[in-house]
């Protein structure tokens, strides 16, 4: 069985990372360990001054369409694990 702690995901979505072209880019073009390449292009965020608030929102808007979970669901995964990321930690 899979252990869920060793999965690779951003560190500002919890999209699993599991292909190169998953991975966003530094500004030197070399691949960021942490996050996505819809989070993070060029050594910056895509989405920057975002807040975690918001970011939830987004997330559960993608989650909706095209996931297909429900809002309450989506909302709940979004709420408890982006805190935890590396990019929403205090």
């Amino acid at each position: 069985m899979e252990d869920l702690n060793k999965r690779i995901i951003c560190q500002s979505c919890a999209m699993p990372l599991k292909k190169s072209e998953d991975f966003g880019t530094e500004n030197d073009e070399s691949k960021s360990k942490d996050f996505c390449h819809f989070c993070y292009k060029d050594g910056k965020f895509t989405d920057e001054g975002i807040t975690l608030n918001e970011k939830v929102d987004q997330l559960v808007d993608i989650a909706i369409s095209k996931l297909g979970l429900s809002e309450d669901l989506a909302r709940t995964m979004a709420k408890t694990k982006l805190p935890t990321l590396k990019r929403w930690k205090n």
